[in-house]
């Protein structure tokens, strides 16, 4: 799948794939939704979250839990390699981004004050994500 290069096509990628208003800004400028207002962050089906951009499959409903932060949580990927992750010393601040490994779209950042078993909190944009629900979910 050959992925979008220019702001204008990026726009148009995103509207087409039903993506949050503030999708392009969030996922390829690294802006941050507000907190308590993405799609995603009172959201308990079962299935599996993807990349918005270009479909990654990135967490699984399983590890979602309420950090009470205002945006969706993980605890852990869905598997090894799926997120990149980088240093972030924006806003007078050091935290870890977390990216899409293959197409590096940037999803939020992973905090080390998440629950057991891993002890992270994978802090993600409603923005930056897609859901896929699990068709045997009751």
């Amino acid at each position: 799948m050959k992925l979008p290069t220019t702001e204008s096509e990026w726009r148009d990628w995103l509207a087409r794939r039903d993506a949050e208003p503030l999708a392009y800004e969030v996922t390829r400028l690294a802006a941050t939704e507000r907190p308590f207002t993405g799609r995603y962050e009172n959201h308990w089906a079962q299935g599996i979250y993807a990349c918005v951009c270009c479909g990654n499959t990135l967490f699984n409903a399983d590890s979602k839990f309420d950090a009470g932060c205002g945006w969706p949580s993980f605890n852990a990927p869905l598997r090894e390699g799926v997120i990149e992750e980088r240093i972030d010393r924006t806003h007078g601040m050091i935290r870890t981004e977390t990216l899409c490994a293959d197409c590096g779209a940037h999803l939020g950042h992973v905090f080390t004050d998440g629950p057991a078993p891993t002890g992270l909190r994978y802090c993600m944009n409603s923005a930056s994500l897609s859901f896929q629900p699990d068709e045997d979910a009751p």
